[in-house]
């Protein structure tokens, strides 16, 4: 086995997202995962004490993740109210769980302000969307983890199959 792979809870039909809803990935792949003991489950957000539904967040000023972890952007909630703290410890949640499981690869929701590691959304809450990382995908790339978002699975599945 090429080890664990850190998987977003609402891709797994939690419904963990802001709404209340979930995204489940329906993929051989998923289920091959989870029969093998190597999907790890977390949502971010939830780890760190935010509840569901909640208010929807964005990362302010068309800012990334990576900018939020250098102090220089802040996660706002469409209400207002600043989430920064909360999802820079999501974060740190999630980095802490790959650690303890082993996870070389991380599979998460992509447009999320935690997990999209391929777009996010540009803090104006208009549904516009520019690349861009997610504060836990950030951190999991800062830390060396492989990380693709849902849209990408078929490269995971091909990365793991390489490696063997």
């Amino acid at each position: 086995m090429t080890g664990k792979i850190l998987v977003s809870a609402c891709l797994m039909g939690h419904a963990v997202r802001y709404d209340g809803r979930f995204k489940p990935l329906i993929h051989p792949a998923i289920d091959r995962w989870c029969e093998e003991g190597r999907l790890v489950t977390i949502c971010p957000e939830m780890s760190a004490g935010m509840v569901v539904p909640r208010p929807p967040a964005e990362i302010a000023d068309g800012a990334t993740g990576e900018d939020v972890l250098a102090g220089t952007a802040c996660v706002m909630e469409i209400t207002g109210g600043d989430v920064t703290a909360e999802f820079r410890q999501a974060a740190e949640n999630a980095l802490a769980l790959v650690r303890e499981t082993g996870c070389r690869y991380a599979l998460l929701v992509d447009g999320s302000p935690s997990c999209g590691s391929g777009f996010i959304y540009d803090g104006t809450f208009s549904g516009e969307r520019h690349t861009g990382h997610g504060v836990t995908a950030a951190v999991l790339k800062q830390a060396g983890i492989e990380v693709y978002s849902d849209r990408e699975i078929d490269r995971l599945v091909e990365r793991i199959a390489a490696a063997g």
